[in-house]
């Protein structure tokens, strides 16, 4: 079994913000890098971590020790080096699991969704790094002072945390102890596979005064509510398995054609989340042509739903969904389909509680759902993004 250490590196000495170190600024309430650690607690409630490293400049180690003294997570505090590469091996060094999550104190918004994405991601020889596209055009000031242009296509920002089998991290950092920016570069230059992840714009590290104006505004802006809807639609047919909201219908006589399973339900209410957040539709995401969904549990892929949005900073409110079906009788199903669908919902909800609803109508033997050749889905999804320091989750 994987077992995992977050690591924060918060030795560094930055001088562009000004003044206190940044990494413990206080931030709504909090240092900065308190807010990383609250997601490594959050992810040990969920038994994905089970201890927390915290790398801290020498002579602060016991004031961090206090600050850090009510986690529930076990919690060590280390004294980093002068360069950040000696300060992360420090903190590998000082970390007992298979796998680590190597992380910026000064990025206070990561969330754990994208932290779960990036585990999952890393197997023996494999690392991950999120990465988000470069969107500004891109330019080069030449030694004589001219301008060139930089293409920005196939071009990735990294951020952190970066995830890798702790002991084959260590080996490449031992190899090569010098020339590297960041623990994927060190990564790459032993070889070994490194998996991009999806970042998130909000996950930005906050180096200057205007990174600090940004994220000072994102804790103590106000509540932002959004209403997305979705809709999806497949033809029955013989020999194919019936799945609605990840639940099988075994007396089902058809089934539903598509390239994955083609859960009318569970894309309807990927597609309501991801129109909620402002983002592609699932079509988009997870393509028909790319046969790695090639037969998907859509339900999977409404958690991969879920994850995006929740880094994104938005919480579930509440989803609700119509199921237009003439075959087969479903009344019975309902409530294992509702409770199916939840399971998944509650990783992106702020709070605890009753999170989806679901009904379905007959077809009324009117139209192609009428006569049994389809089944219908309408979805609508409500978020929220409420000021950062209200949750770890959203």
């Amino acid at each position: 079994m994987k077992t995992w250490s977050f690591i924060i590196v918060a030795a560094g000495k930055g001088t562009r913000l000004g003044g206190e170190l940044k990494q413990f600024r206080i931030l709504g309430g909090r240092p900065v890098w308190c807010w990383s650690a609250v997601v490594a607690e959050e992810l040990y409630k969920q038994g994905l971590v089970e201890e927390l490293i915290l790398v801290v400049p020498a002579g602060m180690e016991e004031e961090v020790k206090n600050q850090a003294q009510n986690f529930e997570l076990p919690v060590t505090v280390i004294t980093g080096g002068p360069r950040r590469s000696d300060s992360v091996h420090a903190g590998l060094l000082a970390s007992n699991s298979w796998g680590c999550l190597v992380h910026d104190a000064v990025r206070p918004f990561v969330k754990p969704g994208l932290c779960r994405r990036l585990m999952e991601a890393v197997t023996d020889g494999k690392g991950a790094i999120p990465v988000i596209p470069v969107a500004d055009a891109l330019k080069r000031v030449l030694p004589d002072g001219k301008m060139t242009i930089v293409p920005r296509e196939d071009l990735l920002a990294t951020q952190t945390p970066q995830v890798f089998p702790r002991e084959e991290l260590l080996r490449a950092f031992d190899e090569h102890q010098d020339g590297f920016r960041d623990e994927a570069e060190a990564w790459i230059m032993a070889g070994k596979e490194l998996v991009p992840v999806r970042g998130a714009k909000l996950n930005f590290k906050i180096t200057d005064a205007q990174d600090w104006e940004l994220a000072s505004a994102i804790v103590e802006g106000g509540e932002v509510m959004r209403v997305g809807n979705g809709f999806d639609v497949h033809p029955l047919v013989p020999g194919r398995r019936l799945r609605l909201g990840g639940i099988e219908i075994p007396d089902a006589p058809l089934g539903l054609h598509g390239h994955s399973d083609a859960d009318v339900v569970a894309h309807a209410v990927a597609d309501a989340l991801l129109g909620a957040a402002g983002e592609s539709d699932i079509g988009t995401l997870f393509p028909a042509d790319d046969d790695t969904y090639r037969g998907a549990n859509s339900m999977e892929l409404l958690k991969q739903v879920v994850d995006l949005i929740s880094s994104e900073g938005w919480s579930i409110e509440w989803v609700d969904a119509t199921l237009q079906a003439q075959i087969p009788r479903l009344a019975d199903k309902i409530e294992a389909i509702r409770r199916s669908l939840e399971s998944v919902l509650q990783l992106g909800q702020r709070r605890s509680g009753r999170v989806a609803n679901i009904k379905v109508k007959s077809g009324e033997s009117v139209g192609s759902v009428g006569r049994g050749e389809c089944l219908v889905c309408h979805a609508t999804a409500t978020v929220a993004r409420r000021p950062l320091g209200w949750s770890s989750e959203s």
